[in-house]
């Protein structure tokens, strides 16, 4: 506790230095800069604490979405659970001389995100009248509330009136609308607050904010609270500015529902409160000095400063979309819309979360909790399915339960997903040492695993314990046999499974080697890896085969894996996810083909680039950003491939690689429990 008294009280000494507005000047390197910004082709970027998620706007003072993590209602898509949009709490109108800015009435329009600070910044000039700067951030250390922060100034004479809105989506049922004053001699808290049910009644939802003021307690604005419809209600202030004039003020919010606490109500107000008596420089100072905790573990790339954009974007996005002790995971478009439901695939073990437990292993952890607490679930799905152990739903809610869409026969059959957690689990080990989490989740966990493979095999003699109709990692080739991908990390989970007992000074269960050694990894007459049973060469959606060689480490020696890679990489759909291509960039960089393994890494970003801000669609021409699934797979190329990171048992270790011809030097930041620096020159 004392190191991070001292640690704010140092953040915030520099800030006071002369000169330290200069030393704070933003960095290219951190920004992300919204250009030209067209509302009918916007994508909006996210800022988000790991709890909520806000999606910006080319609107001027709005954002698009608020999504709320942890909560989740049954509408929507598929007749199926999906994470909750919630009460816009961060909304503001303005009114200059009696006129509504909007979109058609203001110029220079502009929006930089600061990766660095997880802020985004909007400018925009209102006619010959006034300038306007707002910035929002979801902040880090208070991860239910949100911060506004909005300068004016007068160009000429004028009145302002700045609005603070509450506006509800159309998801949410029984709005209920509240304004409160809390009157004591030093501080006076103007509080605005929603309630409301979520689609079926399941959750109570509540948001609250309040504005906060630089005038001495008594000089404050008046503050006026108007009601429109249960759908939107506001609280303003008038104020007249003189040319030259700035004013500035903030707005503070918070929300809450019953997925979180009983009395999301009373706990909105309570946080947004708290909040406000903090006040903006504290909120500053303590949501910067967590961001910059965050940022002690980094990727710097000397010479490609478009790929340096690229993968620090990655990593700012997978750092906002999940956080330390929550027991959440992260879903493919992590906070940045209603994509997939919110729902929580094996694109969180396999591609999002191996860059996370490299660089923050304490996040790590908690996405593997968000397993750990539904285990109960998982046993109950296999019990259902007539198996034994434990069976992870393909598309997982808050509940665990299975959440995909009946017509995606994804649900029933895609099983490599149980391996992939399993997998994840031993992962976390090998990276901490951490004999006790072992012994009270580790374990736990890969046992039923390897419970549910010893029990899903069909056993027909020595090399022949089938797992057949199956869906693999190429989804596009339904109810198949013997999958590639699925035996081999089934073969890899029950291994674990025995390691892991061994560590712990326990007997394994012999019948799990007996299972690993008897699935068969099928081959062409040639050699080559054959994707599954009855595969004949047709063009696949992604990784499948390949994934064997990195990161499950079944195909090994330069020689198969080439050949592998020289089959399937002709086979990649166009129309196939990014995170396909960053596969065959990592596997290419650790075999030395430098050239090759970067076209393949720029592939797996920069088509999927969409405006203003160049965040990630799924796929070349997709319009769902933004996709931490594939940020995830950047990430690997660059630390796994041209990195040459290696998870095993002694830990992280360094394979030797080369680097793009552009770059001069790759260096990897706060790596592992030791924050260790790792450089490629």
């Amino acid at each position: 506790m004392r190191q991070n008294f001292l640690f704010y009280c140092l953040l915030w000494l520099m800030s006071c230095l002369p000169g330290a507005s200069q030393a704070q000047a933003p960095n290219a390197d951190w920004q992300i800069v919204g250009q030209t910004i067209d509302p009918a082709n916007y994508y909006g970027i996210t800022v988000a604490n790991g709890l909520i998620g806000l999606v910006s706007s080319p609107e001027p003072m709005k954002v698009k979405d608020v999504v709320l993590n942890g909560a989740f209602d049954t509408y929507g898509r598929g007749r199926v659970s999906n994470i909750l949009k919630v009460f816009n709490f961060v909304n503001m109108n303005l009114d200059v001389d009696g006129q509504r800015i909007g979109p058609k009435s203001i110029n220079n329009y502009r929006q930089t995100l600061d990766m660095q600070k997880a802020m985004l910044t909007t400018t925009f000039d209102y006619q010959d009248k006034v300038s306007v700067q707002q910035q929002v951030m979801a902040l880090r250390h208070l991860p239910y509330t949100a911060l506004t922060m909005v300068e004016i100034t007068a160009k000429k004479d004028c009145e302002i009136i700045p609005m603070s809105v509450i506006e509800t989506p159309e998801n949410l049922k029984e709005v209920k609308n509240f304004y409160a004053e809390i009157d004591r001699e030093h501080v006076t808290i103007r509080l605005l607050t929603s309630v409301a049910k979520s689609p079926s009644g399941k959750h109570t939802v509540a948001a609250s904010n309040s504005f906060i003021f630089n005038e001495p307690h008594g000089q404050e604005p008046d503050v006026i609270h108007e009601d429109w419809d249960y759908n939107m209600h506001l609280a303003k202030f008038k104020k007249k500015l003189k040319a030259g004039e700035t004013y500035k003020f903030s707005v503070v919010g918070s929300v809450s529902s019953t997925a979180h606490t009983a009395d999301p109500h009373n706990e909105a107000e309570r946080l947004t409160i708290f909040a406000a008596l903090e006040r903006t420089e504290r909120l500053l100072m303590r949501h910067n000095a967590e961001w910059a905790k965050l940022w002690r573990s980094d990727i710097v790339i000397d010479g490609d400063p478009d790929a340096q954009r690229a993968v620090r974007s990655a990593l700012y996005h997978l750092y906002s979309f999940v956080r330390e002790g929550t027991g959440y995971s992260l879903s493919p478009m992590g906070l940045s819309g209603l994509g997939y439901n919110g729902h929580v695939f094996w694109d969180t073990e396999l591609w999002m979360y191996p860059p996370i437990l490299m660089l923050k292993p304490e996040i790590a952890r908690s996405i593997l909790e968000y397993r750990f607490e539904r285990m109960a679930m998982a046993k109950q799905n296999a019990f259902s399915h007539g198996y034994a152990g434990v069976m992870f739903p393909w598309e997982s809610d808050a509940d665990g339960q299975e959440a995909t869409p009946v017509w995606a026969l994804t649900g029933p059959f895609q099983h490599h997903i149980t391996g992939c957690v399993g997998w994840a689990f031993w992962k976390y080990y090998q990276v901490t040492k951490d004999k006790e989490w072992l012994r009270t989740r580790g374990y736990p966990m890969l046992k039923e695993v390897a419970d549910f493979w010893a029990s899903r095999v069909e056993r027909e003699g020595p090399g022949s314990y089938h797992i057949n109709n199956v869906i693999g990692a190429n989804e596009w080739q339904e109810n198949i046999d013997d999958n590639a991908f699925t035996n081999g990390m089934a073969k890899t989970s029950l291994n674990y499974a025995s390691q892991a007992a061994r560590e712990l000074g326990l007997t394994p269960n012999p019948d799990w080697k007996l299972v690993a050694d008897n699935i068969p990894i099928l081959k062409f007459p040639d050699g080559t890896t054959k994707e599954n049973r009855t595969y004949s060469g047709v063009m696949i959606k992604q990784a499948d085969v390949n994934l064997l060689a990195f990161p499950l480490n079944i195909i090994t020696g330069e020689a198969a894996i080439r050949k592998d890679l020289t089959y399937y990489e002709p086979k990649y759909s166009p129309e196939g996810p990014a995170m396909g291509w960053s596969a065959l960039s990592t596997l290419n960089a650790r075999l030395g083909e430098t050239d090759k393994a970067y076209t393949w890494f720029i592939k797996s970003y920069k088509p999927n680039e969409v405006p203003p801000f160049g965040v990630l669609a799924e796929t070349a021409g997709g319009t769902n950003p933004y996709f931490a699934t594939g940020a995830g797979g950047m990430l690997q190329a660059v630390l796994n491939g041209f990195g040459g990171l290696e998870i095993n048992d002694s830990g992280i270790t360094q394979l030797k690689t080369k680097l793009p011809k552009k770059w001069k030097s790759l260096t990897m930041k706060g790596v592992g429990p030791e924050l260790k620096t790792i450089q490629v020159r």
